[in-house]
């Protein structure tokens, strides 16, 4: 394996499960020391020792964690290369009338303030090093709407993705350069989460929503948590120094049309109309 990753220090934040622990896993095989966090502490001791890399409790939501979290890479590794703002959670959908502004506000909390308090902490150390890569997990909810059940999820994730151009345009002076991915439907636990199933309930989900997910796109398959966390190595490493303020999508073509396969029935009926009105 080339590690591409090899020398530098990540801290990826809810990193105990789904593209989280992927990354983990895909930055540690890449060679880079890593320090993860998560609020469930099972789970992050059990990544930690699959893995090699440290564990950290920790909810994002808490700038006092997020603090912490940083001040644990910079201290054992000395330096921070690179942040994956990755933590995040479901949140009940509905229609507007509906919504819960508590949840509201805690969706935000999680996906939005979250990834700005660990960019607060982080900028210092980057800017001194005059290096470093910030990656802020969107979501194709984010840029078009009906593709969450969730209002405060979409807001959110359309947040996340301005946060970070905003960002982007500050630190790049520094070297630091600041991206976003936002994923499409990426075959996770997460939405067995989001329909209340209690955790292992909803990792017993993945195989359906897999198939469902597979109708969706151009590209006749789900997502999986490799196609996020292969994008996580490549805007992390050298290869992307050059791309900052970039909020790459991988969703198989979700949002950008309708399959050919179902536009075409379509035209035949619309050419039909057309061949009847010449006779």
């Amino acid at each position: 394996m080339a590690e591409r990753l090899r020398g530098k220090v990540a801290l990826v934040t809810g990193g105990t499960s789904g593209i989280g622990r992927r990354i983990v896993e895909r930055f540690v095989e890449e060679g880079a020391s890593v320090v993860f966090s998560g609020r469930r502490r099972s789970l992050g001791k059990a990544v930690a020792k699959a893995t090699g890399a440290r564990f950290v409790e920790a909810d994002v939501a808490l700038e006092a964690d997020a603090k912490k979290t940083v001040g644990v890479a910079r201290e054992h590794f000395g330096r921070l290369d690179v942040l994956v703002n990755n933590a995040g959670g479901p949140s009940k959908g509905g229609r507007v009338v509906d919504v819960s502004l508590e949840a509201f506000d805690r969706a935000l909390a999680v996906h939005v303030r979250g990834a700005l308090a660990h960019m607060k902490h982080a900028a210092p150390i980057m800017r001194a090093q005059a290096v470093g890569s910030v990656i802020n997990i969107g979501s194709v909810a984010g840029h078009r709407a009906g593709y969450s059940s969730s209002l405060a999820y979409a807001v959110a994730k359309a947040a996340v993705i301005h946060l970070t151009r905003c960002v982007a345009m500050e630190l790049g002076e520094y070297g630091v350069r600041v991206n976003s991915i936002s994923p499409g439907g990426i075959a996770t636990g997460i939405f067995g989460k989001a329909a209340g199933l209690e955790d292992a309930a909803a990792e017993k989900t993945v195989a359906g929503i897999k198939e469902q997910f597979a109708k969706l796109q151009a590209v006749p398959r789900a997502g999986v948590t490799d196609d996020i966390a292969h994008a996580a190595v490549y805007l992390a490493s050298d290869e992307a120094g050059f791309v900052n303020g970039e909020d790459l999508v991988i969703d198989g073509g979700l949002i950008w049309g309708r399959r050919f396969s179902e536009a075409a029935p379509g035209v035949a009926a619309m050419k039909e109309i057309f061949e009847r009105a010449r006779r």
